[in-house]
């Protein structure tokens, strides 16, 4: 959730996230075949500076809205050998450290917190200032699963998983 902020002439202020508009998707493979599933994002805001760049990120998922499409597959993962959802029902990212790739896009370089456990994630996203005064921010990153203390047979659930972030803002009015 970074973004070519400077280029769009994106506002400085906070922008929040719509819980509404916002959607949080990710890949894994499960027994060989990919799984999608998609995450609710329960509140974020994003920090621009007076010269357009991002300054501070933070975003928090509701992991008890994961959806696979297969319920007995959403309530494995509720289990503690896997997101543990019961005892840690969020995610949070942060970040407050961000560069240029040089190809119209910013590399943020944060921290994932999930099931007790924190593991850098880096996110890489573009920015969408729209005609209607939302911005749209568009996300991705990998996450190795491990890092963060899911563990299961590499055949069962990929070590790997793939997120994807469409974001919708709104900028913060003052006061």
């Amino acid at each position: 959730m970074t973004a070519q902020l400077r280029a769009s002439g994106v506002a400085a202020g906070v922008w929040i996230v719509s819980d509404s508009r916002t959607r949080v998707t990710f890949a894994v493979r499960n027994l060989g075949k990919p799984v999608r599933g998609a995450v609710t994002c329960g509140w974020g805001e994003v920090e621009v500076g007076g010269s357009s760049d991002p300054v501070r990120i933070i975003a928090e998922l509701d992991l008890g809205s994961i959806d696979t499409g297969i319920a007995r597959r959403d309530a494995d993962l509720r289990k503690p050998g896997l997101l543990d959802i019961d005892r840690h029902p969020t995610m949070t990212w942060t970040c407050a450290s961000f560069a240029p790739d040089g190809e119209g896009r910013w590399v943020a370089d944060g921290v994932v917190h999930v099931r007790g456990t924190s593991a850098p994630l880096r996110v890489s996203a573009t920015a969408e200032p729209q005609p209607d005064g939302w911005l749209r921010i568009r996300g991705t990153a990998t996450l190795d699963r491990t890092a963060v203390g899911i563990r299961a047979p590499r055949f069962l659930i990929g070590r790997i998983v793939e997120i994807d972030v469409d974001a919708w803002l709104s900028r913060r009015c003052p006061g």
